[in-house]
């Protein structure tokens, strides 16, 4: 009986190393899927800005004024809505420039407001009283709008942008010249059925300044101060401004719808005196 022939050493050596390599690939583990990239995060979003924008002064009002004389007298209109309608005002004027008047807020509704010595010149009376414009011809059809009283105060000194007196002094020579007539104003509207306790009616603004003590109170330089705030409002044809006159040589008068919301009398530097809240 024959004998099998040996396997070669060289075989047998390549069979062993397979077989480990087989092993090993067994036992290793498979390596763990990457976990899926996380989005970028999204951009914060942007804020349109707040846009606030601030009230009309003395100077913007007769800014708008002028604008609204130029367009009536040229028979222009402007298209689109007012920019005033809605807007706050917070305007100034002094008063009393050129001294005491004899008897301030004594049957005289005009809108203009004044100052007076009291008895024995021991107290200063400040006064406004609105004029009633109701009928007035710049307001004609005004009625169409639902309004059923209108009061008027006027914005001395057109002509000046800045709330202070007027430096220039009557020349003693020629006299003093009479007062140009006012030409504009604000008019706060009363809608039908609306509320009675900002209403004047006649009653004039009010108050009592008294000196220090057994001194008698002293008028300042540069006048008092008197104070608008409130809100434009539109005319029936929804313009805040309505100007009228009575031929074409002579300037509008032009006057602005508001809301009144305060009226207030002022020392030069702002110190409030009187104030009335009208809603």
């Amino acid at each position: 009986m024959s004998t099998p022939a040996p396997l070669p050493s060289r075989s047998f050596a390549a069979l062993a190393a397979a077989g480990l390599v087989l092993a090993a690939c067994e036992r290793e583990a498979p390596e763990p899927a990457a976990p899926p990239a996380e989005p970028a995060p999204a951009p914060p979003a942007t804020q349109t800005p707040v846009v606030l924008i601030p009230a009309l002064d003395r100077a913007g009002l007769l800014e708008a004024l002028d604008a609204a004389a130029s367009d009536y007298a040229a028979g222009a209109a402007r298209p689109g809505q007012d920019p005033l309608v809605g807007r706050q005002f917070s305007v100034r004027s002094a008063f009393g420039c050129a001294g005491p008047h004899p008897q301030p807020g004594a049957s005289e509704a005009d809108g203009l407001p004044r100052w007076g010595w009291g008895g024995s010149r021991q107290t200063i009376r400040l006064s406004l009283a609105p004029g009633d414009w109701s009928g007035s011809a710049v307001l004609d059809g005004t009625a169409d709008g639902g309004w059923e009283a209108v009061e008027g105060f006027w914005i001395p000194r057109p002509w000046m942008s800045g709330d202070g007196c007027p430096t220039v002094r009557p020349d003693l020579l020629s006299g003093q010249g009479a007062a140009s007539p006012q030409t504009a104003g604000l008019a706060a509207v009363h809608e039908a059925g609306s509320s009675r306790l900002g209403r004047r009616n006649g009653r004039a603004f009010s108050y009592t300044v008294r000196g220090t003590g057994d001194a008698p109170p002293a008028p300042p330089a540069d006048g008092w101060r008197v104070l608008y705030e409130g809100r434009f409002v539109a005319f029936p044809d929804g313009r805040a401004v309505r100007c009228r006159a009575a031929g074409p040589n002579q300037r509008p008068v032009c006057v602005a719808a508001v809301q009144m919301d305060r009226v207030a009398f002022l020392t030069p530097d702002g110190t409030v005196l009187g104030e009335w809240g009208l809603h």
